[in-house]
């Protein structure tokens, strides 16, 4: 979410875009009230459910405004995300209500000129097309009652949430002092200790060779990988969506119901049963990025095991808009040890990075040892340069931290940092300067980012004492929906 911050620029528009739900009106998104059986409650709140029921309609509503298929509405992790909503939804309905928060006539008719269906029912000579209006209310599976109090629900929660975001604000001087150390530059000097340059001074015995494979014969196995076939359903151009639509169900039943054999749906739809050899869990070299062998759904419900075991069709994967595929395993293929003959060369690469990487890190442990005493001796250094958060060259991670921690009244100073598989770098910092100026449009977006980030903790905090005041509690987790429950 903080990445998401960052490429915002305005406080209130982070907070209404990323924390309040979009107005589901015009869209048949409802139901602020009402409630079905207790077997059902996900979460309730002041009493009140959120039933599994309520979910799973709006999630196949959503899923049908912004073009997504059946599949994607009846996934865990979409139906999570309109459970989360509708939650935060009511947890504000409460505190509005407890608040007892209220919007003008004035307000909410300005608010409704904004909405661009509204705006188009304006007739040329500037009256409203009343007959229009109750159509489209009508599509939508709303009345004037329920558009008129959603719309009002959501301007009182834009004033409850603008009022929080306002009092997060975070100071100019707190803004100032972070673009200050952001900007900070350090001189630095680094002296490498590579494991490539110890090479030379190791020559690991056949015992170490022979050691070091039975004790990693993991490391020199061939990976396992699979025969199988498939079966592709693509929509033809010329074809009526519906009908592909029916002929994409038929196949998706056929292979999940008949799942011992492709054969019945190929038939079926007359589909060529086609076959790959050689599959690993990483697909295989070779093949086209759009095959769709080369799909990671696909290659993953291969390796599944029902799949591996059962020989079972994989269920129906969706690889491209109107490219449906299922596939089914011939022939597994475990994973085998390579006799030590065939990577003895490999051995001896691996065993010999590792003696001399050891070397390395010995050498550059002593010469730390020496320059923590001494730490102005500079022999040895590469040339030096300079460094800061925004500008850090080629100085990254755990480097750049430990750089710019150093305390600047210990100067010069050394910190030394692992780097796992190639050595041990030593880094000499020597003085520190502050630039005359730094970039306004750099010190803005980092002022907004802080302000963000402020508003979003303040607008947590607040969240948090409704949540509590709300009385949430978790009835019952959200389960993955089934043949008897889809739909429902």
């Amino acid at each position: 979410m903080f990445d998401t911050v960052r490429k915002h620029q305005k406080i209130l528009q982070i907070v209404l875009m990323l924390l309040i739900v979009p107005s589901f009106v015009l869209f048949g998104i409802s139901g602020y009230s009402g409630f079905l059986d207790k077997d059902t409650d996900l979460v309730k709140i002041n009493g009140k459910p959120i039933t599994a029921q309520e979910v799973d309609t709006a999630a196949k509503r959503q899923a049908e405004r912004v073009g997504g298929n059946t599949q994607i509405a009846q996934s865990v992790p979409f139906r999570q995300a309109i459970l989360n909503e509708l939650l935060q939804q009511r947890i504000l309905g409460f505190a509005i209500y407890d608040l007892r928060l209220q919007v003008s006539k004035e307000a909410l008719i300005k608010s409704l000129q904004t909405i661009p269906q509204i705006r188009a029912l304006y007739k040329q000579d500037g009256s409203f097309d009343d007959q229009r209006f109750k159509q489209l209310l009508a599509g939508s599976g709303i009345n004037e009652e329920q558009f008129y109090a959603s719309q009002s629900f959501d301007l009182k929660i834009q004033q409850l949430v603008g009022s929080v975001a306002r009092t997060g604000l975070a100071s100019p001087k707190i803004s100032a002092a972070i673009s200050s150390l952001y900007e900070t530059e350090r001189e630095v000097q680094v002296l490498q200790f590579n494991a490539k340059d110890y090479l030379n001074k190791v020559n690991p015995s056949q015992a170490e060779l022979q050691a070091f494979y039975d004790t990693n014969t993991r490391l020199f196995e061939s990976p396992e990988f699979i025969d199988v076939e498939y079966i592709v359903l693509k929509a033809d151009p010329k074809e009526d969506a519906k009908v592909f639509n029916e002929r994409a169900d038929q196949f998706a039943n056929m292979t999940y119901d008949q799942s011992d054999s492709l054969k019945p749906a190929a038939d079926k739809l007359k589909l060529s049963i086609q076959s790959q050899k050689n599959i690993t869990r990483g697909s295989m070299s070779g093949l086209a990025k759009d095959h769709p062998l080369s799909n990671p759904k696909v290659v993953q419900a291969l390796f599944g095991d029902d799949a591996l075991k059962n020989k079972r069709n994989i269920e129906a994967v969706q690889t491209s808009p109107g490219v449906f595929v299922s596939a089914r395993v011939l022939t597994l293929h475990p994973a085998q040890t390579l006799p030590f003959k065939d990577v003895a060369s490999e051995v001896k690469r691996q065993v010999s990075q590792q003696a001399a990487e050891k070397l390395a890190i010995s050498s550059a442990a002593e010469r730390y040892e020496a320059l923590q005493k001494d730490p102005k001796n500079a022999a040895g250094f590469a040339s030096p340069f300079w460094v800061s958060r925004v500008k850090p060259g080629n100085l990254v991670g755990q480097a750049m931290d430990e750089v710019m921690s150093v305390n600047a009244d210990k100067l010069p100073a050394v910190v030394s940092i692992s780097n796992p598989g190639v050595g041990t770098s030593i880094y000499r910092i020597d003085q520190i300067r502050q630039p005359a100026s730094g970039d306004p449009k750099i010190h803005l977006a980092q002022a907004q980012q802080i302000q963000a980030l402020a508003a979003q903790s303040e607008f947590a905090g607040f969240m948090a004492f409704w949540r509590d005041a709300a009385g949430v509690k978790v009835i019952n987790p959200l389960k993955p929906m089934t043949s008897g429950n889809a739909g429902s």
